[in-house]
């Protein structure tokens, strides 16, 4: 009687019983460089100042809406050109006298993605019910994105902020909140 025997890398039991372990392998390898590539961002070692920080903001929005301030956008255009162009306005006690603003485009995303500008008071209204600022992007801004930013527009002691939908990024108006 003549038997022949196959090898064992011919079988097909052996590599299927390999399967689920190898499997397993790969899913920790792929798990391991997703760890080692990506930023948690989650964990601060500064918690309590930050969680103060949050309080401050919270003040200063607070101080917006006692003021009824509203602010009108323009991120290029015919009134900012390549810059910004913002316009704030008071249904209360009057703008504050600012001589300067710092705009911000929060990424929901990605902390590095944000957009900033400083802007200098152009004008203002003698009764003191509006001001207008000018100013540029700290980085060539692509604003061109569908993005849905957060936008943040900080006095001295008052501070607007709220969201925008995607494509609203080149005009826009945001309320203080009461």
């Amino acid at each position: 009687m003549h038997t022949t025997t196959i090898p064992w890398y011919r079988q097909r039991w052996p590599w299927l019983l390999m399967l689920p372990p190898l499997t397993a392998v790969i899913g920790g390898v792929v798990t391991i460089v997703l760890a080692v590539r990506s930023n948690d961002g989650v964990v601060a070692a500064d918690y309590y100042k930050r969680g103060l920080a949050i309080n401050a903001e919270l003040s200063r929005s607070k101080r917006a809406a006692e003021l009824g301030l509203a602010a009108e956008v323009q991120a290029g255009g015919e009134n900012a050109g390549d810059g910004v162009y913002v316009r704030v306005s008071s249904s209360g006690q009057g703008v504050p006298p600012e001589a300067a603003l710092r705009i911000r485009l929060v990424h929901p995303g990605r902390s590095g993605a944000d957009r900033l500008a400083m802007l200098g008071r152009v004008a203002a209204d003698p009764a003191g019910r509006s001001a207008e600022y000018r100013g540029a992007w700290e980085e060539a801004a692509e604003l061109h994105a569908p993005v849905a930013w957060r936008v943040v527009i900080e006095g001295r002691d008052w501070r607007l902020d709220g969201g925008i939908a995607a494509g609203e990024v080149r005009s826009f108006r945001l309320l203080a909140e009461r």
